[in-house]
């Protein structure tokens, strides 16, 4: 056996102790409550011990208890079998999914029990033994897309604290093993191979580098190199987060980063070091460094001082004015990891970082723990997603429209959830662009947040945050709207529809919508139910001059509901694709293009049959998928705004030119003492800015009169339709009067200016007749 297969482990001597836990930490073993949505599944591994509460009024849940073969066990959790069907209105591809992969038959999993929590008098159940239960809300494809009026379910586990937090194994484990406090481990990877390093508590740093095998077996040190990796990405040290893959000196690639769920790490600082420990007055301090070393020492790699390593779950970055190297606590929580796939035979070392005098650790030192799978392991590629630093996290999933894009285009990218297209190669961005403007498109939209609001309270609710007048809504019709705090600011934006009497969905951007709705509704006791659509309804865009030709051949309507014709800017209906037995959806008139088109929600299950159906139909048309890069072409030449950009923190409505949604003739609203305040005397206001040329200036670039900056860029694209560059900017008003002429400051704003000229937005169609075509 080659000394590379000899594995070396040293114990935490020298390190300081005892180690205490810091009031306020976060439970390891505890888990954030999390929610189900109407026709969704949701997965939990549980062991002996683990409690189970479940709140929701009326709601009807189905549980499907495991064991670890596969066999049904709903004693596990003491509850006896329903006889009653399985059920079947929800969408069942991750339950297949997961099956197919354990080599069990879906069809054969009808072993379900009915479980009716209440919202006063949650149900608690106990796990008695390890198993595994799915749990489902069913509930019909024509209820989800017409409105629903059910609570969601809210779901937590109470840990028994007698296991760690470790996750659920991604597949097939070849290897496994701890690194305990202070200490490092070297081990081998096979290509093609994947290793996941854990945070089993939290907040821990682990130290990582990787050698090529065929090297060391011929006395070279091939390892990582942090120059090759950043030139061949085209990314700088140090920020937070990874890099896409990993290449020695030769620049080949060693490793493929293929989930991440912290996002925070230092990519290529040096491990801590016996000095550092030294020149702060502690002599004989483990680090990372020596540990290293001390592992690789049987494959005859040289001693270093200093090892250069991705640090993973170290939280540093550079300051942008001082340009020194920042740090504080790991943003990591207990069970997260960074996966990887091995792209040739390696030997690698990971530590469990020793300090406890920095932030870096939490200042208490914890396990690491490694995983190695085999390369048939079906692990996809993925980030974590958390709507809010405390809630659940949930891995970057495949929308339900992903087995279409998919064959279509590989350029995909995370949407808050969801990976969704980029740009699609065949048509490329630019005609995807054309198709927009002179035929009509496809676009993936399911990212986006929806919201049921239902109850005798709703539209009070809704009229106390949002700043247009709801009282004035119709029904069948829909608005765009914003939701403001205090200071005038924009917190998110949307289209909120009326689709009866005491019933709301609200479509937006971020889940904060839903946090301020049910908080006020608690505050003041209102009579509402919010039910969160977003995982139930997969949607799409189509837009473009052609949009009504190709919808009108495939849209069936019943007489109580608006027809397509008489669907007017805004409006909405529920159809069905041909006939009054085929597959149900929500449709409105609006989009984020400035076209003429339609936006369409429909049931997960029933995605790809809308998908099939309006390409089919709109092949005559010229119909052409589009993606986001696309999209933010259209959407800077509309005039659109977008967070982030127009909007966010310190710009209120009206610096953001949303002044249009803002109707100040109500008598409260959140925010509206700000913005009137601020309507009586604005500071800024946003404008369009036309340049002579293409170049086009970097978000944030300042825009200059003279040698004063009087604004920033907020947006900026390359015009097709205008043949030149464009940008939205927030400027002074003594400087937003249209036919100005100003600068934009590029090379830090002295060495290179480019000439603009102060325009209205929106760019293209500035009456927006197209949308109302």
């Amino acid at each position: 056996m080659s000394i590379r297969h000899a594995l070396h482990d040293f114990t935490n001597v020298g390190l300081r102790s005892p180690f205490r836990a810091f009031p306020g930490f976060p439970d390891p073993a505890g888990e954030p409550v999390v929610r189900l949505a109407p026709r969704r599944a949701l997965r939990l591994s549980l062991q002996a011990g683990d409690l189970i509460s479940l709140t929701g009024e009326g709601a009807d849940l189905r549980l499907l208890v495991l064991s670890a073969s596969g066999a049904p066990d709903s004693a596990a959790l003491g509850l006896a079998l329903d006889t009653s069907a399985p059920p079947t209105a929800f969408d069942r591809q991750e339950l297949d999914g997961w099956a197919s992969s354990r080599g069990l038959d879906a069809a054969q999993l009808t072993h379900w029990v009915k479980v009716t929590p209440a919202s006063h008098e949650p149900v608690m159940l106990r796990a008695a033994r390890a198993c595994c239960v799915w749990l489902v809300r069913p509930m019909a494809a024509s209820a989800a897309v017409a409105g629903s009026d059910a609570q969601d379910v809210e779901i937590s586990v109470r840990r028994t604290g007698l296991v760690s937090a470790l996750p659920e194994p991604l597949g097939e484990v070849v290897d496994a093993f701890t690194i305990s406090r202070g200490t490092a481990r070297a081990y081998d990877v096979q290509a093609g191979q994947y290793v996941q390093i854990i945070d089993v508590d939290g907040q821990q740093c682990s130290d990582f580098m990787a050698f090529r095998t065929d090297a060391l077996d011929r006395g070279q040190e091939q390892m990582i190199d942090s120059t090759a990796t950043r030139s061949m990405v085209r990314q700088a040290y140090p920020q937070p987060g990874l890099l896409d893959k990993f290449f020695d000196p030769e620049m080949r690639p060693m490793l493929q980063v293929v989930q991440d769920t912290c996002g925070r790490h230092d990519t290529f600082g040096l491990a801590c070091t016996a000095r550092g420990y030294e020149e702060r007055g502690f002599p004989g301090h483990l680090n990372c460094s020596d540990n290293i070393s001390n592992a690789m020492d049987p494959f005859g790699v040289a001693r270093r001082s200093a090892w250069p390593a991705i640090n993973f779950f170290w939280n540093t970055w550079i300051d942008p004015d001082t340009r020194h190297l920042q740090t504080e606590e790991s943003h990591s929580r207990p069970g997260d990891y960074v996966a990887m796939r091995a792209l040739t035979d390696l030997v690698c070392v990971s530590t469990a970082c020793p300090d406890d005098i920095d932030p870096i650790n939490g200042w208490n030192p914890t396990d690491i723990h490694v995983r190695i799978y085999a390369p048939e392991a079906p692990i996809r590629r993925a980030v974590a997603y958390r709507p809010k630093e405390d809630t659940a996290m949930t891995i970057s999933r495949e929308s339900a429209f992903h087995a279409r894009t998919s064959a279509l285009t590989q350029d995909l990218a995370p949407a808050r959830d969801l990976w969704v297209p980029q740009s699609f190669p065949a048509t490329g961005t630019l005609g995807e662009y054309w198709a927009c403007r002179e035929a009509v498109t496809l676009q993936d939209m399911s990212p986006l947040r929806k919201y049921d609001i239902v109850g005798p309270d709703a539209e009070h609710v809704l009229q106390r945050l949002l700043t247009r007048d709801m009282s004035r809504l119709a029904l069948w019709r829909g608005t765009y709207a914003l939701m403001c705090d205090e200071t005038g600011a924009v917190v998110d934006d949307g289209t909120l529809f009326r689709l009866g009497p005491h019933l709301f969905r609200w479509c937006c951007g971020t889940e904060e919508s839903a946090r301020r709705i049910e908080a006020l509704a608690e505050r003041d006791g209102l009579q509402i139910r919010l039910t969160d659509m977003s995982d139930s309804l997969a949607n799409l865009a189509l837009q473009g001059p052609l949009s009504r030709e190709v919808l009108s051949q495939m849209v069936f309507t019943q007489p109580h509901v608006p027809a397509l014709s008489q669907m007017k800017w805004f409006g909405v209906t529920i159809g069905r694709l041909g006939d009054r037995e085929g597959v149900p959806f929500m449709v409105s008139r609006t989009g984020y293009t400035g076209e003429l088109g339609y936006e369409l929600f429909c049931a997960q299950s029933d995605a790809l049959h809308l998908w099939d159906a309006l390409m089919d139909t709109g092949a005559r048309s010229g119909i052409q998928p589009m993606g986001m890069a696309a999209l933010e072409i259209v959407r800077i030449e509309a005039g659109l705004a977008a967070p982030g950009a127009e909007f966010g923190p310190g710009h209120d409505a009206l610096e953001a030119g949303l002044g249009f949604a803002v109707d100040l003739r109500k008598s409260d609203f959140v925010g509206r003492e700000a913005l009137d305040r601020n309507m009586r005397d604005p500071r800024r206001c946003l404008k369009g800015l036309r340049f002579a040329g293409h170049d086009v200036p970097r978000p944030g670039a300042g825009v200059y009169h003279g040698e004063r900056q009087i604004g920033e860029i907020t947006s900026a694209t390359q015009s097709p339709s205008l043949n030149c560059a464009i940008a939205m900017a927030r400027l002074a008003v003594e400087f937003a009067e249209t036919g100005t002429a100003l600068d934009v400051g590029q090379m830090d704003g002295r060495m290179k200016r480019l000439p603009a000229t102060v325009v209205e937005v929106p760019f293209v169609d500035p009456k927006r007749t197209r949308a109302r075509a």
